[in-house]
């Protein structure tokens, strides 16, 4: 393949190009230098915002903290909230019920039982109860003892105790259930619930 040779300038090219020249200044000139020096700017003193007298005085971390009180104990803690909690149930069985003289129509006994064993036993009592029409089941959980387990995080005393008002108050339990409070003594007292539930559609 033949190459091509440089083409040149036409004559009217090069005509325009010494006119473009003679406009053209040359960039070293120091009259015709395009870029201007910029003024540095003035230095302004920072004032000191802490002079030697304005210093924080020594003091040790927690000195004027005050004293809180101790949390109360998770088990009246729990047996308060359950208490204050507000009535939803009718205020003439509720009075009956926290003197005793409501008898449950079913119970259940969850002592013994581990958190896996116990919750599926107890949504299957309460959707069970309530599809036979009860309104007023007991369940039994116990207050709990102390016992020493391999476990690196210690479980809580009464874990089922703390537990079951959580599992009644969450699906699938919670649209049926209406109220829960602690048992009078002669059905377990703090070892046990009272279960209030709704009435069946």
């Amino acid at each position: 393949m033949a190459r091509r040779g440089k083409r040149g300038l036409s004559a009217e090219d090069k005509a325009l190009w010494d006119r473009v020249k003679q406009t053209a200044s040359p960039l070293d000139a120091p009259s015709r230098s395009l870029v201007m020096p910029l003024d540095p700017p003035p230095q302004t003193r920072i004032p000191d915002l802490v002079g030697p007298r304005d210093r924080l005085p020594a003091f040790r971390i927690g000195e004027r903290a005050g004293h809180k009180p101790h949390p109360p104990h998770p088990e009246q803690d729990l047996s308060a909230r359950i208490a204050h909690a507000p009535v939803r149930m009718d205020h003439g069985a509720f009075r009956k019920m926290q003197r005793g003289k409501l008898k449950p129509e079913g119970r259940i006994d969850l002592h013994g039982m581990t958190l896996a064993q116990a919750h599926p036993v107890l949504i299957r009592f309460i959707l069970d109860a309530h599809d036979d029409g009860k309104r007023l089941v007991l369940v039994i959980t116990g207050k709990g003892k102390d016992r020493e387990t391999p476990d690196p995080i210690p479980i809580r005393r009464g874990i089922l105790r703390h537990q079951v008002p959580g599992w009644l108050h969450a699906p699938p339990l919670g649209s049926i259930v209406l109220d829960i409070r602690e048992a009078h003594q002669r059905h377990g007292g703090g070892g046990a619930y009272y279960v209030y539930l709704r009435k069946p559609r």
